[in-house]
């Protein structure tokens, strides 16, 4: 998305900036090509006036003005909006193409037209063009200091003045060309001036300066500048258009999901859902929107296993406290030995009790953040198994039930924790003891299947009711044999094991064993595990 944004908005700068370097290139390329025609023009002039109107005055070659005149006025007149001009060595003005003679012997001047002004849509584009854009190349310069503009029909206001022609009619180095003079008349027109030597043999007796008006570069560079300007125009409505739909589609949704983080932070969402049209966006705003919804659903019903949890502390704490508290307020009272020895036996039974269920509710309460910080590690489950097998088999007691291991010897390979994967194993060894009759049979079950490590535990004994199949992996939910002293188990193993085995991305279920006639013949307990990876 990052990438996306920038792309759109570095576009049009991109563009603009391109057009800029090919205008400049574009418009010096014009005038290149207007000096190199005009130049061109220029030594075809001097080379005819060299051939044509020279005499020999002492054996000395000259111009003569006479015949220099009318043949300059008749090179020039095919080329509109030009002006020639022929000087001598001294900087003397011999010829002008504007002046030749009229009826009657009069000399008749024919002053350039003043250039039509340009209309408002090319002043305001060549102002915006040269204000914002700040081109060099081809902005409106004022007239050269001293350039004689309005000082007489002789330069007709946009000649160079007689400094100006001595300058550029001075005798160039060998092979080398006169500089062009490139300028603007006070209208704003572009005018390209050239100078020539007119030589004889290699004497030089004189300097023909050529100017045009360049009109079609102007009017070739304003085309140009109406299409950059509406290529700006363009990238600019883009640039509003996308900014507008970022706003929408990015800024807006961010900020929607802003003000829900706030309703989360202060407790005000626990019901909410975020709307669908930002859930169900197939970009990063989308999985962020159900990351966010996730985690919000994820805190609440943490939050409410944390409520539910505290209840069912306060109330398995709360019945052995009030057992405790009757006993000691009886036995205030009691006078005979024998009652009063009862007494003490149910108080301790209560504190031994009591200290089972409050480990069991320490060890649960921080089984979560345990996990989340243990490095897990590649676990043989068919090893522990088997070495369970032996430390019960060790400590046995005469009536005891036997554990056998239905697995292979190693390869029930998973990733996690051989501390707490041996506690839940453990637990369930011990439920089926609890549960197992006198020289009973306690199978250890493990296979892989399908790219899941599945553990068994199976007992003898009298099963569990089908109702009660899910709940009791809920916390303190007890259903012990008659046989066995109350209070001996705080009901908190199963869930305990249960929180374990699916912090391992596994699960963990109950059922009933069952012969061919359907009738219960004990309990199983079975794990299902992700194998390690490679």
């Amino acid at each position: 998305m990052l990438r996306d944004i920038l792309l759109v908005n570095l576009l049009p700068l991109v563009l603009i900036f391109a057009a800029l370097l090919y205008l400049d290139q574009y418009q010096q390329g014009l005038v290149a090509a207007e000096v190199s025609a005009l130049r061109e023009q220029a030594r075809i002039y001097a080379g005819a006036i060299a051939e044509t109107a020279v005499q020999e005055n002492n054996g000395q070659p000259s111009l003569d003005a006479d015949l220099a005149q009318p043949l300059l006025y008749s090179l020039t007149e095919p080329t509109p909006n030009a002006q020639a001009m022929i000087y001598g060595q001294d900087g003397e003005l011999i010829a002008n193409s504007r002046v030749h003679p009229g009826p009657g012997g009069a000399i008749v001047t024919q002053p350039l037209a003043a250039p039509p002004s340009p209309g408002l849509f090319p002043r305001i584009v060549s102002f915006i063009y040269d204000h914002l854009f700040g081109s060099v190349v081809g902005r409106s310069q004022p007239a050269p200091a001293g350039s004689g503009a309005g000082e007489g029909p002789d330069t007709l206001g946009w000649q160079p003045d007689a400094r100006t022609v001595l300058q550029l009619t001075s005798t160039p180095q060998s092979g080398q060309e006169i500089p062009p003079l490139i300028r603007r008349d006070p209208h704003g027109v572009l005018l390209i001036t050239v100078a020539e030597p007119i030589q004889r043999g290699q004497q030089v007796l004189g300097t023909v300066l050529l100017t045009r008006e360049a009109s079609e570069v102007d009017a070739a560079v304003l085309a140009v500048r109406v299409s950059i300007l509406i290529l700006f125009a363009l990238a600019l409505a883009l640039t509003v258009i996308v900014s507008f739909y970022l706003a929408r589609t990015i800024a807006s949704p961010l900020s929607r999901l802003a003000a829900a983080a706030e309703r989360m932070r202060a407790g005000r969402a626990g019901a909410q859902a975020l709307p669908a049209a930002i859930t169900g966006r197939n970009d990063e705003i989308g999985t962020l929107a159900r990351t966010l919804e996730g985690t919000a659903q994820a805190l609440w019903s943490r939050m409410d296993a944390i409520e539910k949890f505290a209840a069912d502390v306060a109330h398995e704490i709360k019945n052995p406290l009030s057992s405790i508290r009757s006993a000691v307020e009886t036995l205030s009272r009691v006078e005979d030995p024998a009652r009063a020895s009862r007494l003490l036996a149910i108080v301790t039974q209560d504190v031994a009790r009591l200290d089972r269920l409050i480990t069991d509710i320490s060890d649960s309460s921080r089984l979560d953040s345990e996990l989340s910080r243990s490095r897990y590690e590649v676990v043989d489950m068919a090893r522990m198994l088997a070495t369970l097998a032996e430390i019960h088999d060790a400590t046995r007691k005469e009536g005891g039930p036997f554990v056998v291991v239905e697995a292979p010897a190693s390869g029930l390979l998973v990733r996690g924790s051989e501390t707490r994967l041996v506690q839940v194993l453990r637990n369930l060894i011990g439920n089926a003891i609890s549960f197992s009759p006198p020289g009973g049979r306690i199978t250890l079950r493990g296979r892989e299947t399908g790219g899941v490590i599945e553990l068994a535990v199976e007992d003898e004994g009298p099963g569990i009711p089908e109702a009660k199949l899910e709940s009791i992996f809920d916390r303190f939910y007890s259903e012990r044999p008659e046989s066995e002293q109350f209070g001996s188990h705080s009901g908190l193993g199963l869930s305990i094991s249960r929180q374990i085995v699916e912090a391992h991305q596994g699960r963990i279920s109950a059922e009933n064993r069952r012969d061919e006639a359907g009738r219960v013949i004990g309990a199983r307990f079975v794990i299902r595990l992700p194998k390690a990876g490679d």
